[in-house]
C-alpha cells in the first residue's frame, strides 16, 4: 500500500480536527462559566418566610384575621405583600394586605364552605418586598374553616 496519495489529497483542511477539539473546549467552558452566572442569581434570595394566622381556625362568615409574617428566626417581616385566595373553602375573590412594622397584615375575610361541607381551608401566599433577601417557595400555614 502507498501512502503518498494521501499526503496529495487536497480535498481536507488541515488541521481541521484540532480546531474542533479546542472550539469545543472552549464552548464548554464558557457554558460552564455562563450555568454558575445563572445559578448565582437564584442565590440572592436566602431567608425564607412564613405565615402565621391568628386565630388559624374560623368558621364561616365576615371576620378580621391578623397575620403575621416572620423569617425563619422569627423576626417580623415588614413590607410584605399576604394574599388569602380559597381552596377547599370558598372566598369571593382573592384578599390582600400589607404588613406594618411588626409583620402583621389584617385582613378582611368572608370565608363560605359548599353544601354538606363540614370544613375547608385558606390559602395564604406571601410577596416578599422587593429587593429583599426573603423567598417564599414552600407552602404556607393554612387558614381551616369549620361549620360550627
Amino acid at each position: 500500500m502507498r501512502l503518498t496519495p494521501l499526503r496529495r489529497d487536497d480535498r481536507a483542511i488541515e488541521g481541521l480536527p484540532i480546531r474542533l477539539v479546542i472550539a469545543l473546549v472552549v464552548g464548554v467552558a464558557s457554558l460552564s462559566v455562563m450555568m454558575n452566572m445563572i445559578s448565582g442569581i437564584g442565590g440572592l434570595a436566602v431567608t425564607e418566610v412564613d405565615a402565621q394566622p391568628t386565630p388559624d381556625v374560623i368558621t364561616p362568615g365576615e371576620q378580621t384575621v391578623d397575620i403575621r409574617v416572620v423569617d425563619s428566626d422569627g423576626t417580623p417581616v415588614e413590607g410584605a405583600t399576604v394574599v388569602v385566595k380559597g381552596a377547599s373553602a370558598r372566598l369571593d375573590g382573592i384578599e390582600t394586605a400589607s404588613t406594618g412594622e411588626n409583620g402583621t397584615a389584617e385582613i378582611e375575610i368572608d370565608p363560605s364552605l359548599g353544601p354538606n361541607q363540614a370544613e375547608g381551608t385558606l390559602e395564604i401566599d406571601i410577596k416578599p418586598p422587593a429587593g429583599s433577601e426573603y423567598a417564599d417557595q414552600r407552602a404556607n400555614t393554612v387558614i381551616l374553616v369549620v361549620e360550627e
